[in-house]
């Protein structure tokens, strides 16, 4: 009976572990082509960083199939190193929009030409912001800490998150209060990203800005709204373990880890689309490739 168990689960590992070799190859693929052509630091070094985020997610989700200690410690640094990461993909996202734009960080200086645009809100930012909002350096400024608090957060959401469950201190309600929050933090950097994409549309629409903007928060927002999802079905009894014949001790994680190696695949196969390296080449009059060059 037991052998008859086993042999399921090593199928769907096997079948699991070739999708998780399909996303890390393909990422790897994507990378090379940009480090042969390598242009443009600023810009290809923020992709490279968005692009490690699919082999991270997929890999993560993979090893939290296995149970290799009873504790499970390993998970709890690989989850922390992922949702660190997170952050990191975030700000990263902001450093190729400054790139694209010419616009820095740090110094809140814009150019003229982009001075008095109007930002219009969405639902329910209208709440807190009826009416159009002019750009200015204030305003950009403080779209950019809407991005920048999601870094700050998921760090030390997760540092407290390790150090409470390595004490086993972490009760349920504090596990929930930490979701609220961050789920709170990443959709106010979402959507800071989406009035970015949404101002500077016509001088992001070259760089294909908007399906790189999908990469990020379809991995980010969506992975995270899933396993919420999940939670909440588990939770209520919707899901139970019989319902997922892999044998594991926490449906809703087997659930999400499934999902998300699946899911990544074709994030990777977008991100070809979305990052292509090739952009970095201009077509010459005889038809020959040649790198970019700023001018």
């Amino acid at each position: 009976m037991k052998n008859s168990i086993m042999i399921p689960e090593r199928a769907t590992l096997l079948g699991f572990g070739a999708l998780v070799a399909i996303t890390v190859l393909l990422s790897l693929k994507l990378i090379r082509d940009h480090l042969s052509d390598w242009r443009k630091p600023k810009e290809q070094g923020a992709i490279i960083m968005i692009i490690l985020m699919a082999p991270l997610y997929a890999v993560d989700s993979y090893v939290g199939l296995f149970k290799v200690l009873d504790k499970e410690t390993i998970f709890v640094y690989l989850d922390a190193f992922k949702e660190c990461y997170e952050g990191l993909v975030m700000f990263m996202s902001l450093v190729l929009l400054d790139a694209y734009l010419g616009i820095s960080i740090i110094k809140t200086t814009i150019p003229d030409e982009f001075i008095e645009r109007e930002i219009h809100h969405l639902f329910p930012m209208t709440l807190f912001q009826p009416g159009p909002v002019e750009l200015n350096h204030q305003n950009l400024q403080l779209r950019k800490i809407w991005i920048l608090q999601f870094v700050v957060i998921r760090l030390v959401c997760t540092a407290f998150t390790v150090v409470l469950q390595l004490c086993d201190m972490y009760p349920c309600w504090l596990s929930c209060t930490f979701t609220i929050i961050v789920f709170v933090s990443i959709s106010i950097a979402g959507y800071a990203l989406f009035v970015f994409n949404r101002v500077f549309g016509i001088e992001l629409e070259p760089h294909k800005a908007v399906a790189k903007f999908y990469c990020v928060k379809g991995l980010l927002f969506f992975c995270f709204c899933q396993g919420l999802l999940l939670r909440g079905l588990v939770a209520t009894g919707i899901i139970k373990s019989y319902h997922f014949w892999l044998d594991m001790t926490h449906i809703q994680h087997a659930l999400q880890n499934t999902l998300v190696i699946v899911e990544t695949v074709f994030f990777t196969i977008f991100q070809l689309s979305a990052y292509f390296a090739p952009t970095y080449e201009v077509e010459m009059p005889d038809g020959d490739l040649v790198p970019y060059k700023e001018e």
